[in-house]
């Protein structure tokens, strides 16, 4: 524990120097033909600026609060929006009078917003949509209530290609604090997601690294997930050096999330990651602490939807292949966070630990090991019997490391979970 606060303490410097050097100045706007500048009390000006907005542009808003009903940028290229900095430069969307974004930007190359806090809208706040080359830097994106009234996404890029989000903030979201969806090639750093349901997402995305981020106090830290029914199939994820903890909060995701099979209302409280029918994944140096029902969990499409298999196509396959994880710090608490009693995924993970300990009266603890594996693999579908068919590779030092859930048999008599972590450990790390 005291390697991992050290750990921490040299992590925060090095954000904050890192934060210092990095920060463009509101007067960078070289290379850009149009320089426009703007103050509170100029929305309407504004607004019609983002509407009307040519190539080449760069806007300048000044300290201050500002108030809007929505804004839309599209079909532009090289557009920089800047502020004077996330603590000076507020957009206020709580008076918006329906549920769309407070800011939406479509099809636009070369985006740039840096500088600035997005808050209180009733949809998204904002969503970058079929755009390349976005850069999302110090924007800071609250709700300053968490609850299922808010938004779905704080930060939303999807359908885009080439993305670094870094140094920004998320809070408040119903769905995802951060989420990158159906996109080629992004970069999320040194950010921060705070009381969302989950607090950073990367679905159906390809060649993505998360890293050096903090997501903490959500119900579920990280996902990476793969569904059906979209774009394209996401993998060759990596997520290194992130710090994901104490994510045990109630799952407050809108009632439709929960409605879906397929949507984030499936998280349980106390998930640090869940990697779901997601392939060519590395996880690894990163600390995964006291998220208390499960520090990973790996779980194929059929543990939440039996019929996954009707669903597959060249863009979904519902088992999760080829999973690396090593060289994690994992802690977790002896009990699971209250909240997971009330939730359904929660309660199947409730009935994994309680038959763990049938099968063992001496474990010691009431909650799951730090990694759990549903078990279903590719043989459902071969009827072949290898024992890692998917190439699941583990390489970890903790005790009470691996369950696999045998989740195809929990309706049955034979139903019997195990421990024995010996079939998926890494022998090329």
């Amino acid at each position: 524990m005291k390697r991992y606060v050290l750990y921490h303490l040299l992590m925060i410097a090095l954000i904050g120097s890192l934060a210092a050097c990095t920060m463009r100045k509101p007067e960078d706007v070289k290379g850009y033909k149009i320089r426009l500048s703007f103050g509170p009390g100029e929305e309407t000006k504004i607004a019609e600026a983002f509407l009307s907005i040519k190539d080449s542009t760069s806007i300048f808003l000044k300290a201050g609060k500002y108030r809007f009903d929505n804004l839309s940028i599209a079909q532009v290229s090289h557009i920089k929006i800047e502020g004077a900095g996330p603590d000076k430069t507020i957009l206020d969307f709580s008076a918006q009078s329906q549920g769309g974004e407070g800011l939406r930007v479509t099809d636009v190359k070369g985006f740039t917003i840096a500088g600035m806090t997005l808050k209180d809208s009733k949809g998204d706040l904002i969503k970058i949509n079929k755009s390349e080359k976005v850069f999302v830097s110090y924007v800071h994106a609250v709700w300053s209530v968490s609850d299922s009234t808010t938004g779905g996404y704080a930060i939303y890029p999807v359908m885009c290609k080439n993305v670094l989000i870094e140094n920004c903030y998320a809070q408040g979201a119903s769905d995802a604090g951060i989420y990158v969806g159906q996109t080629d090639s992004a970069i999320v750093r040194y950010c921060k997601a705070y009381k969302n349901v989950a607090g950073c997402e990367i679905e159906n995305t390809s060649h993505a690294e998360v890293y050096k981020n903090e997501f903490y106090g959500n119900t579920a830290g990280f996902l990476i997930f793969d569904l059906p029914d979209l774009s394209q199939r996401g993998g060759h994820v990596k997520a290194y050096n992130n710090d994901i903890h104490e994510n045990n909060e109630r799952n407050f995701a809108k009632a439709g999330s929960f409605g879906s099979t397929w949507g984030v209302g499936n998280a349980a409280p106390g998930s640090g990651v869940v990697i779901l029918s997601a392939s060519d994944i590395e996880l690894y140096n990163n600390n995964i602490f006291n998220n208390n029902s499960c520090a990973i969990s790996v779980v194929s499409g059929f543990f939440i939807d039996p019929n996954a298999a009707a669903k597959m196509n060249d863009h979904y396959d519902p088992i999760p292949k080829d999973i690396v994880i090593h060289n994690n710090v994992m802690i977790m608490a002896d009990t699971f966070p209250s909240a997971v009693y009330e939730h359904h995924t929660g309660k199947i993970l409730v009935a994994i630990a309680k038959q763990l300990k049938v099968q063992d009266p001496s474990r010691n603890k009431s909650n799951l090991p730090f990694i759990i594996y549903d078990g279903i693999t590719s043989n459902v579908l071969t009827h072949k019997t290898g024992p890692n068919p998917d190439n699941l590779c583990i390489k970890e030092q903790e005790e009470d490391l691996f369950v696999n859930a045998d989740a195809l048999r929990m309706q049955t008599k034979k139903w019997r979970p195990y421990t024995d972590v010996r079939p998926f450990l890494c022998n090329q790390l």
